[in-house]
């Protein structure tokens, strides 16, 4: 039997994503139906022209960011070769027959770059989602002050993001022989935490329940928030596979968001219960943040229903974080802020996060299982985090899965 050819010029034009295509010095070469549809443009006004010539600036607008904004991601992705994912984005349009008059949009944007045999780029594909119908109907809230619109500004990027992920996994669950192939892409993907690399003193470790399709709604993720602060988490959603992983992506990539825009972790945490509330499937997550203040020394952390943190000595006496948690995402409906603690640590200290795969076991106490843990960790309290890790699986038996799925991060201090 043989392939049928595909027509992808066809296959773009019907695409239903606004997309356009650019040139490395910012041309517009080709554009497709639903670009056309959401701007109101021509192919006569768009190809051929320099893009910010065709969307500049609202120049009645002294705090317009869009040129500037738009035109730093497209030069990281000239220079990293990398796609380069936007915040949510306030570009006005210039409204077509009508000098100086513009139309107040907003967007969500997604530069990649395509690349050609030698490696260069060769194009930039630019998509864009319309978000402004979902802004001017989105209800003000009372809250003043600057942190509440920069905690809505995560909300709102990261509702979009989930969409996306939504869509794949709505596309999965009619997948046959790729399925398992695709998910763990998926999984990889979603799991991506670019700043682990610069962390040589961080190992992790994830482990999907061996009965599962090798993907899992546990997650882990590590922040860098300035030279001397970075975050850890991990998270818990409620279920396994495909559906549980599409969750995961949306809360990881959510909590990430909010502790970039608001580094203290009950604060983030409580955008991202809030984000959770927004759909079922996500409620009764636990998830664990901790911020690791190298400068001063100090571990500030919090938790949303999940298993406390390890802190273990170089001696081996151990710590665990438990002085500030509350139930789980989405269960509380106050506006009391989540707590958070804050203890010291010295040179050599180790922190341990994890979720309950690692400790829980059938017809057992949990606290059985935290023992078991923190025994195993003191007693190993001096091997590197990459050893430690290794060790810590073998030792509570799921160096091969277990029941349930299992992340985990180990950090030396």
């Amino acid at each position: 039997m043989s392939t049928p050819r595909i027509d992808y010029p066809a296959l773009f034009a019907a695409t239903p994503s606004p997309f356009l295509v650019l040139s490395p010095d910012l041309v517009i070469v080709e554009v497709n139906e639903a670009y056309l549809q959401v701007t109101g443009r021509t192919r006569d006004e768009l190809v051929g022209r320099e893009l910010f010539e065709v969307h500049p600036d609202n120049p009645a607008d002294p705090a317009a960011t869009g040129v500037r904004n738009l035109t730093a991601s497209l030069e990281r992705v000239l220079r990293t070769k990398q796609p380069d994912t936007m915040a949510v984005q306030r570009y006005d349009l210039a409204v077509t027959g009508r000098p100086g008059v513009f139309q107040a949009r907003w967007w969500s944007p997604v530069n990649t770059p395509v690349l050609g045999p030698d490696g260069e780029v060769r194009w930039i594909i630019h998509r864009v989602e319309d978000l402004t119908e979902f802004m001017l109907s989105r209800p003000l809230r009372s809250e003043p002050g600057e942190a509440q619109k920069s905690r809505e500004g995560v909300e709102l990027e990261l509702f979009t993001r989930a969409q996306d992920l939504q869509l794949v996994n709505d596309e999965l669950r009619d997948a046959h022989d790729w399925e398992r192939l695709t998910a763990i892409t998926l999984q990889k993907a979603m799991l991506h935490s670019p700043d682990l690399a610069g962390h040589g003193e961080i190992a992790v470790r994830y482990m999907p329940a061996t009965r599962s399709l090798n993907i899992c709604g546990d997650w882990y993720d590590v922040v860098d928030l300035s030279d001397d602060r970075f975050t850890v988490a991990v998270g818990d959603v409620v279920g396994h596979g495909l559906e549980a992983a599409a969750v995961m992506g949306m809360l990881r990539s959510a909590l990430s968001a909010a502790v970039r825009a608001i580094p203290e972790p009950g604060k983030a945490m409580d955008v991202l219960s809030t984000y959770a509330r927004t759909f079922e499937s996500a409620l009764a997550t636990t998830a664990a943040k901790a911020v690791v203040d190298r400068r001063n020394h100090r571990i500030t952390y919090t938790s949303a229903g999940h298993l406390p943190p390890v802190l273990c000595r170089p001696d081996g006496s151990v710590e665990l974080l438990d002085k500030a948690t509350d139930p789980p995402l989405g269960v509380l409906t106050h506006q009391s802020p989540r707590p958070q603690a804050t203890v010291s640590y010295g040179p050599g200290d180790t922190l341990v996060l994890y979720t309950d795969g690692l400790v829980e076991r059938r017809g057992e106490d949990i606290d059985t299982g935290l023992l078991r843990l923190t025994g195993a960790v003191a007693r190993h309290a001096r091997l590197d985090p990459e050893d430690l890790a290794d060790t810590l699986l073998a030792r509570l038996g799921v160096a091969d899965g277990g029941a349930d799925d299992v992340a985990l991060i180990i950090v030396r201090l």
